[in-house]
């Protein structure tokens, strides 16, 4: 755990969507899609922000990660920025890398019901990384995967 963490995610990415169409209802219908990011470190590496172009099919959208590093509990807290709601800053995820796998967790709502939210970052190597979202509504007991992005470098 370090603030070098998230180094492999600098630079230019392509980006692979796959997300479900509908979330904690039992879909198995997956859109599909491309998309950009741009990473780069701010606070001398502490910190680092990425500019993210989502090519949603027919509501293409931008957003913005901002991630930061507290030394004193070896942790990282990740916020979601959305233009589609741009005074809306979703709860932090928090959480570490270990044995290269990044977990993160947060508590949060979805659709008026509280919801555990997971984030996993796996598979990094220099040319590609993958992400992906699960959401619990039974407190973590089981997830369901909501939304894979797979990582090219640029």
């Amino acid at each position: 755990m370090s603030c070098n963490d998230f180094d492999f995610l600098l630079g230019h990415w392509r980006v692979h969507h796959r997300r479900l169409a509908v979330r904690l209802a039992g879909c198995a219908d997956w859109v599909e899609f491309g998309g950009t990011s741009h990473a780069q470190a701010l606070m001398a590496g502490r910190a680092n922000v990425d500019d993210n172009l989502l090519e949603l099919p027919g509501q293409p959208y931008r957003a913005t990660t901002l991630r930061s590093f507290d030394p004193m509990t070896g942790t990282w807290a990740i916020w979601w920025l959305d233009s589609r709601a741009p005074h809306h800053l979703d709860p932090p995820v928090v959480g570490a890398f270990a044995d290269g796998v990044g977990t993160f967790y947060a508590d949060d709502v979805l659709e008026g019901r509280p919801i555990r939210v997971r984030f996993v970052w796996s598979d990094i190597t220099p040319g590609s990384c993958r992400w992906e979202q699960a959401f619990s509504a039974d407190g973590g007991a089981t997830w369901e995967t909501n939304w894979i992005m797979t990582f090219t470098r640029a």
